[in-house]
């Protein structure tokens, strides 16, 4: 056990953190997201919540500053410009809980995929809310 660090980031998460540089990727999936042919690598978190997760890792983790878009969500298949009740909750827990918060963007499904295959990590949870997939781009630790 550990002090301070969330029950929910197990030792496979808190060492691929720790192994992430600036400019590297993190996806936080849903349940229904393609991780196994997406990713290099995969840690898996199932039965918790994609907002759980992303909470979690930015009590420890910078979102970079040095890109307009740190964090990405996938839009909506057919309607770009619908913001799901989970994207919602990303953005509450990104303005409250990243020490460098930031406005979420889009990307188009295909795009979001082809972002996720170059992402250092993709943590798949159990999240059942549809388009509860974020990509975050870690900053600099000072």
């Amino acid at each position: 056990m550990l002090h301070k660090i969330s029950p929910l980031l197990s030792p496979d998460l808190l060492h691929a953190l720790a192994e992430m540089g600036h400019g590297d990727d993190i996806v936080i999936a849903d349940a229904n997201f393609p991780a196994a042919s997406k990713g290099q690598r995969v840690v898996r978190a199932d039965g918790v919540t994609a907002t759980d997760m992303l909470q979690a890792v930015l009590e420890l983790f910078p979102l970079d500053t040095f890109i307009d878009d740190p964090a990405t969500v996938m839009e909506v298949v057919g309607n770009p410009d619908e913001v799901p009740p989970v994207v919602k909750a990303f953005q509450d827990v990104i303005d409250s809980t990243a020490d460098n918060p930031a406005k979420i963007v889009g990307a188009e499904r295909f795009a979001f995929y082809e972002k996720s295959e170059r992402a250092f990590v993709i943590v798949l949870t159990g999240e059942a809310r549809l388009y509860g997939n974020i990509i975050l781009t870690k900053g600099v630790v000072t």
